[in-house]
Order: C-alpha cells, then sequence, then structure tokens
C-alpha cells in the first residue's frame, strides 16, 4: 500500500517463536535442574536441613569457597586490567603468542591445571621449595587454592575488558592530556569510568566461576576439613556417602548466595551504566 511503512524482516523467525524456544532451552538447561535441587532438598525437615548447612565443617567449607573466590576476583580485576592494557595499546614480538596464552586455562582440563600448580607450589615444587625455608606455605592452604583461582578466572577479565579498550577513543585522552590533566588524573577521570562496568562484569565472571571450581583446586588444596576443604567437595562428599539430601542442601545455600551476589553486582554495573549514560 502507497505510504505505508515498510515492514521490518528479520533473519531470524518471529518472536514468539523466538522467544518460546528461548524459554525452552533455559527451562531445560538452566531452571529444571536448579528446581530439583530445591525438590530434592525438600526431603529434609527444616531440622535437618538448618542442621546440615549449619555445620562447622560445612561452614568453614563455605568460608574458603567464597573467600578465595572473592579474593582471586579482585587480583585478576588488577592484574586483568593491565594485561588487556598491555594487548590493546602495546605492539612487540610475540604480542600473539601472548594473547593465545590468556585463554589456556579455557582450553586447559582443570584437573591438569590442578596438578601443574600443586607440582610447583608444593614444598618440594620448583617455587615451592624457594619459599619453604622462608616459612611461606602455598599449596595446601588457602592461599594455594586462591592462586588456582587466578589462574582459571583470569581470561573472564581479559576478554572482558579487551573489547571495551579497543573501543575507546584515544584522542579523548589526548585532549585531556593537552588540557594539563596528568598521567594518572587522565586514567581516573577518563579512562577508569568507561572501563568500570567490564571491570565489574569481568570481576562478576571470576567470582562466580571460583566459586563453583573443583577441578584445579582439589589437588593444590589439600582438603583439610576446617582449613582447606572448599564446599564443592564436601558435596562431592556427601554425594559418595549416598548423601544426596545433604549434598542438594549445602548447594542451595551456594545456590541462593551465589545469586544474591551476582544480583547485588549486576545491580551495581547497571547504576554505573546509567549514570555514564547520564553523564
Amino acid at each position: 500500500m502507497k505510504g505505508s511503512k515498510p515492514r521490518n524482516r528479520n533473519v531470524l523467525p518471529g518472536f514468539g517463536l523466538s522467544l518460546g524456544f528461548t524459554l525452552f532451552y533455559l527451562s531445560l538447561i538452566v531452571l529444571i535442574p536448579l528446581v530439583a535441587v530445591f525438590f530434592r532438598t525438600a526431603e529434609l525437615s527444616w531440622p535437618e536441613f538448618w542442621s546440615t548447612v549449619t555445620s562447622a565443617r560445612v561452614l568453614a567449607s563455605y568460608r574458603v569457597s567464597f573467600v578465595t573466590a572473592f579474593a582471586a576476583g579482585l587480583v585478576n580485576a588488577v592484574f586483568g586490567l593491565i594485561i588487556a592494557w598491555v594487548l590493546v595499546r602495546y605492539r612487540f614480538p610475540g604480542k600473539k603468542l601472548v594473547d593465545s596464552l590468556v585463554d589456556l586455562p579455557f582450553a586447559l582440563p582443570t584437573a591438569v591445571a590442578g596438578i601443574a600448580l600443586t607440582a610447583i607450589y608444593a614444598p618440594n615444587g620448583w617455587i615451592g621449595s624457594l619459599l619453604e625455608p622462608l616459612g611461606v606455605k602455598i599449596a595446601y592452604s588457602p592461599v594455594g587454592i586462591t592462586i588456582a583461582l587466578i589462574f582459571i578466572g583470569l581470561p573472564f577479565v581479559v576478554r572482558t575488558v579487551q573489547p571495551v579498550l579497543q573501543d575507546l577513543d584515544q584522542e579523548t585522552e589526548e585532549a585531556a592530556v593537552m588540557l594539563g590533566a596528568y598521567r594518572l588524573r587522565t586514567f581516573r577521570k577518563v579512562i577508569l569510568p568507561e572501563l568500570t562496568p567490564a571491570l565489574v562484569t569481568g570481576f562478576a565472571l571470576a567470582f562466580a566461576r571460583g566459586i563453583g571450581e573443583y577441578g584445579s583446586v582439589v589437588f593444590i588444596s589439600g582438603n583439610m576439613p576446617m582449613k582447606t576443604e572448599i564446599a564443592p567437595l564436601l558435596i562431592m562428599t556427601k554425594l559418595e556417602q549416598y548423601d544426596y539430601a545433604g549434598a542438594t542442601a549445602i548447594a542451595l545455600v551456594m545456590l541462593v548466595v551465589s545469586f544474591l551476589m551476582l544480583l547485588v553486582i549486576n545491580v551495581l554495573q547497571w547504576r554505573m551504566n546509567r549514570r555514564a549514560v547520564a553523564d
């Protein structure tokens, strides 16, 4: 019809079909397994559930998992930003090789990473043997767990920050320098606000990965109850004892706490993005 607006045709199917497939796929892969955790935990009475998730050993495993994952996420946020900055802003021999090495933790089996880190940081390892006379213990301690989580979480920060750095307009930085701003002030006032949402996202991804990490941690942690035992290992222990309800109870608490922490991080990221758009 003359004067009518042309109909917007998409390559993919219509909204209804796409939304239906999306909900079906998410339900099958994500929602149904999570709901199964709730139903399996419901087999326990409230006193049994509470005594299971608040026992001293379980609380200690929660503390180890969340504290080490949080510390590893913070370290990765700092050094991941530096690595992304070097890869984007500088040219040097072997740059493509370094860029490929960043993705190595993605491809490397986590058990291989755990064995390699344990061999290096154990008291008889290359680095551990040098630190042992100084009284510094890496393997079989929370420090070793943190190092393993840094190893597997670094790519999340680098690959999240890298595209944002590539899209930054360097003319703005040059203008700030020409107006008399020092390098640190230029970074803090011009560059960092643009990178903060990506940094928060990278931190959240590394933190979430670290909470549930098992393969790379189980070797270097030493698995000492009340000291270096992580929550995923305790869940596996209960499964091996055929205590499925107890295992899902611990998993449920981890799920809820992780969801709440990620929700807070996403809200902070949304507020920062909104403030950046307003400015």
